[in-house]
């Protein structure tokens, strides 16, 4: 019976998970922004994780302000992406050109052609918080 119930808390646990990463991605797919989660790991810094994500952004599409509770490396894989860094002067990326935005730095994204751009993101975060904070 321990078994079962075992079973069934994990299961909650992995269903609520899901959930969550696929309300991002509805979310985020209106916006003509979709989001792959990769993979996520625990790290061996305590507390902390990984989390890469795939970010496909159609043509003329922007993610507003928002911060992560940690370290963000972006790898373009296609396209090109303007990255806006708190109110520093904007930056344009290629494919195969890379960026590294600082915990909690307040930071934006725009595909500002027409045809589809994508990024590789990898989180270094901290356990438990939630890996994106939308700005006001």
């Amino acid at each position: 019976m321990k078994t079962n119930k075992k079973y069934s808390l994990y299961t909650i646990a992995v269903l609520s998970f899901m959930a969550l990463f696929i309300s991002n991605n509805v979310s985020a797919q209106k916006s003509g922004i979709t989001r792959t989660d990769l993979q996520k790991h625990d790290i061996s810094v305590a507390g902390h994780e990984t989390v890469q994500s795939r970010i496909d952004f159609e043509p003329h599409t922007a993610f507003g302000k928002h911060s992560h509770p940690g370290e963000e490396v972006i790898y373009v894989l296609e396209g090109s992406l303007e990255y806006q860094i708190e109110d520093k002067t904007p930056i344009t990326l290629k494919a195969g050109e890379v960026l590294f935005i600082p915990a909690g730095q307040v930071h934006s994204a725009k595909n500002n052609t027409n045809a589809k751009a994508s990024e590789l993101a990898t989180y270094i975060v901290e356990k438990g918080k939630p890996i994106l904070v939308l700005s006001k």
